[in-house]
């Protein structure tokens, strides 16, 4: 075998990879992110508000004291690997090394999906929609969404950077109210597309089922809205990917890892939706 061999799959192999990974990934961009951080935690500020006070000529000014505060996030490392071995290629019809790019990557933006998901999930989040907003034991609905916005609102998050993540069977059952799917409320044509882009100020972001565990299903759905810079992600390293041939096994060892970590910055920015599915 030649020993220039490895380095030319590695080439192949990393491009590839990286059109694979961003498309299984579906939350990249939603969170305050931090790269090439250094060790193995990465903390995020956070800067209290106060109330401006009447000036009294004359007299000192009345400092804000303004607390300050901080989150920190613990990087996780994570592979995602598989042997393809040198016999077996030649005795399949498909390449692979092709397909074995799809399973890492995948595995790999979901799992960075995942750290999202359950630092949503691990905060205490002060605005929650339960099951009796738009009628007990519903889905996803009209009401749900208005009780969200509501609550951002009322918790003064700008309406610039909002996100919902919803469940399959979430939009499903949105695709249902009229308000969303007619063109007499909203502009976006959610029955020709077959899916919801923005409403409400919110983007959307549909999710299924996922082996990592996905949005949490105890005994009902849990969705979230939140704001951008409300949960941070810190990424130690990112997605990196390799083939090493391994001569003990005639395979070609095919990998990518990562390491991050997720936490919530800002649980006002945070909205939780339970449904009934």
């Amino acid at each position: 075998m030649a020993v220039g061999i490895s380095n030319a799959f590695v080439q192949m192999f990393d491009a590839e990879v990286k059109q694979a990974y961003q498309s299984a990934r579906a939350l990249a961009g939603v969170t305050r992110e931090r790269t090439n951080v250094e060790g193995n935690q990465v903390k995020f500020p956070k800067i209290g508000k106060g109330t401006a006070t009447v000036r009294v000529p004359q007299s000192d000014v009345t400092p804000l004291n303004v607390t300050y505060s901080q989150v920190t996030a613990s990087m996780s490392d994570y592979i995602a690997a598989e042997y393809s071995d040198i016999f077996n290629q030649q005795k399949v019809n498909f390449d692979e090394r092709r397909e074995l790019v799809q399973v890492v990557g995948a595995a790999i933006g979901r799992r960075m999906d995942q750290l999202v998901i359950d630092a949503l999930n691990a905060a205490s989040a002060p605005s929650t929609v339960g099951t009796d907003i738009g009628g007990t034991g519903t889905n996803m609905n009209l009401a749900k969404l208005l009780a969200a916005k509501k609550a951002m609102d009322a918790n003064n998050v700008p309406s610039e950077g909002r996100c919902m993540i919803i469940h399959a069977n979430g939009l499903s059952s949105l695709l249902d109210e009229t308000e969303l799917t007619s063109s007499d409320f909203a502009s976006v044509k959610a029955l020709v597309q077959g899916d919801i882009d923005t409403f409400l100020g919110f983007k959307f972001i549909t999710l299924g089922d996922r082996d990592e565990g996905g949005l949490p299903l105890p005994s009902t759905r849990t969705s979230f809205a939140f704001h951008r810079d409300a949960i941070g992600m810190g990424i130690g390293m990112n997605q990196r990917s390799e083939i090493n041939y391994i001569a003990e096994k005639t395979s070609f060892l095919v990998s990518s890892m990562f390491s991050a970590g997720a936490v919530a910055i800002d649980d006002e920015g945070i909205v939780k939706i339970s449904a009934t599915e």
